[in-house]
């Protein structure tokens, strides 16, 4: 049992990174946020990308400005996903 919420958690976990990868391309893709696939995708995400971006200003990079805080997002998802993952290990005992 303990295995089966351990696994379901972490493809849940994987599932929403995919997303969260998908969301990364569309924002190079123009007006993919207006289609039904990237409003779907957008409104999944923004939830979690939104206080990056108010902490993390967009460095401006001659007419175009490069956003940080999506990076900052990926890197912080990846310590959140294995503190998550490791806490349900050590709650279930399956660490050693």
């Amino acid at each position: 049992m303990a295995n089966l919420i351990l696994q379901s958690v972490y493809h849940i976990l994987e599932i929403y990174w995919y997303v969260l990868v998908a969301r990364f391309i569309l924002s190079w893709l123009p007006d993919m946020e207006s289609t039904a696939l990237g409003k779907w995708i957008y409104r999944l995400t923004e939830f979690y990308f939104a206080p990056f971006r108010r902490i993390i200003p967009s460095i401006r990079m001659g007419m175009a400005y490069l956003d940080l805080s999506m990076m900052v997002g990926f890197i912080a998802y990846w310590f959140l996903e294995q503190g998550i993952l490791y806490v349900l290990q050590l709650v279930f005992g399956m660490v050693a």
